[in-house]
């Protein structure tokens, strides 16, 4: 079961169907799954086809599920997967491909040795009912899986990585907290700025001022990540904090000229944060700015930048601002 099957939840779910997978495409928007089961899923941007797919909403489940690929926004993760722990089969597995980290309080709910771990590393965005668009290039759409208890010794990890395989590229990582962290990098830095300044990735990464930015950002992780003692995992293969860490200015201008080359093949994506803002919905921001924020204040390290975007956002939200350029002024100069 794919719970919370909307752009990214789709996309995989046509992804694993159109490989001869088999999967339950769970939402609770029903004019969602309504057009899944008319029209198939619809899948379009960076590839182009059309896929029948199994939809339910999730007051039709019944029975258990081995694997359950959870996909919702983590805001209501005690709520949403005490719902779903009657749906979970007694040696069945929740496999969080959500942002942040979300494993340790999944694992307080149904217990560690039922729970991967999952991030993806490309994006989606939903155009309408069963129509979702890929805005990464076909090659990036990998994944990288693992566990935070049992690394890769999980019973069910092989089963998990050969469904995630009928889509791309599975990397099973030792260390999965690592992996976490890689990705919270990337979304702290160029989700956060794509939701201030309402726009894409790429735009985030060319213009000056809020390349700035994006690379204090990414500073902050790699420097709260060394005091705090985790060591950041490779994305696709590229050693990010090699590529983009630095401590003086030769290197920071290395840093920032590879800032725009790194972030290429995901230029047109636009963070979900930003949807959810456009779409007058609470963001995920504390799990992901925030994250970061919380564990510099827990080891006495200080994020300026994570902490601007967080307020920023959070008045978003409030609506006592916009999503534009003009919230670079908040940025410490």
């Amino acid at each position: 079961m794919i719970y919370g099957a909307g752009s990214l939840g789709t996309i995989l779910g046509a992804f694993i169907t159109k490989n001869g997978g088999s999967v339950d495409l769970v939402n609770h928007n029903k004019a969602h799954v309504e057009a899944l089961r008319r029209n198939g899923a619809h899948v379009c941007g960076t590839v182009d086809f059309t896929q029948k797919v199994s939809a339910l909403t999730d007051e039709e489940l019944s029975g258990t599920y081995d694997i359950i690929f959870l996909m919702t926004k983590q805001q209501n993760n005690r709520q949403v997967v005490t719902f779903l722990e009657p749906f979970l089969a007694g040696d069945g597995v929740i496999v969080t491909l959500q942002n942040g980290l979300p494993e340790p309080l999944i694992a307080e709910i149904v217990g560690p040795g039922r729970v991967l771990g999952c991030t993806v590393a490309w994006g989606a965005t939903m155009l309408g009912p069963g129509v979702c668009e890929l805005t990464s290039a076909p090659d990036a759409l990998t994944f990288s899986l693992g566990s935070l208890n049992v690394g890769k010794d999980h019973p069910r990890i092989a089963e998990v990585k050969a469904l995630l395989e009928l889509m791309g590229p599975v990397d099973v990582e030792e260390n999965f907290i690592g992996t976490r962290w890689s990705k919270l990098l990337i979304n702290a830095s160029f989700s956060g700025m794509s939701a201030v300044l309402g726009c894409t990735f790429g735009e985030a990464a060319k213009a000056p001022a809020s390349r700035r930015c994006v690379q204090a950002l990414i500073k902050e992780c790699i420097d709260v990540c060394a005091k705090g003692g985790i060591r950041i995992e490779p994305v696709q293969g590229k050693d990010i904090v090699k590529l983009l860490d630095w401590h003086g200015p030769v290197k920071k201008a290395v840093s920032w000229m590879i800032i725009p080359i790194a972030i290429r093949k995901h230029a047109l994506l636009k963070a979900s944060m930003l949807q959810d803002l456009e779409k007058g919905k609470l963001t995920e921001v504390d799990a992901i700015n925030g994250a970061v924020c919380e564990f510099g204040r827990r080891i006495g390290f200080q994020t300026p930048f994570n902490d601007a975007v967080v307020e920023i956002i959070h008045r978003c939200e409030k609506g006592e601002l916009k999503p534009g350029w003009d919230n670079l002024k908040f940025f410490p100069n």
